[in-house]
């Protein structure tokens, strides 16, 4: 597996965890009747959180773990990661993102819709959090598929 294939999937992994609290969280809270500000920005402030420091961390993990095997393998001291980008990658880069863009574009359309026939603003907010990462899922899911097709 490339650097690229582990990068994509550990953001695939940590964006489906981060949506899965994420409608348990909006969930709890509607059903409580506490969607609230305060309740609400401080779920928007973990999302954010929780996305940059999992994928950073996620990816470190691999990088490290990926090196420990291959050395542990190959019992070599010097390690060699194939971290080169070539024209394949960037086409698949750009279809992924082609498909994140789309799906964020059609929930922002929704969530301005839901605003425009009177929902909250708090509630157009969670529904572009929602769809960016549902794009972001979709995203991914097709650059793995496009690696995986070759």
């Amino acid at each position: 597996m490339t650097s690229q294939q582990k990068n994509v999937t550990v953001t695939l992994v940590s964006f489906s965890a981060l949506l899965f609290i994420f409608i348990t969280r909006v969930a709890r809270l509607v059903r409580t009747d506490n969607f609230n500000e305060s309740s609400v920005i401080r779920l928007w402030v973990f999302v954010v959180v929780f996305a940059i420091v999992v994928t950073v961390i996620g990816i470190i993990l691999t990088y490290i773990a990926s090196a420990v095997y291959q050395a542990a393998t190959t019992g070599e001291d010097e390690i060699e990661f194939d971290d080169i980008v070539d024209e394949r990658d960037q086409l698949i880069d750009l279809k992924g993102t082609k498909t994140t863009y789309t799906i964020s574009s059609i929930g922002s359309f929704l969530a301005i819709m839901a605003f425009a026939l009177g929902q909250s603003a708090l509630v157009m907010i969670t529904l572009l959090l929602f769809f960016g990462l549902i794009g972001q899922i979709a995203g991914d899911a097709n650059r793995l598929r496009l690696y995986q097709l070759g």
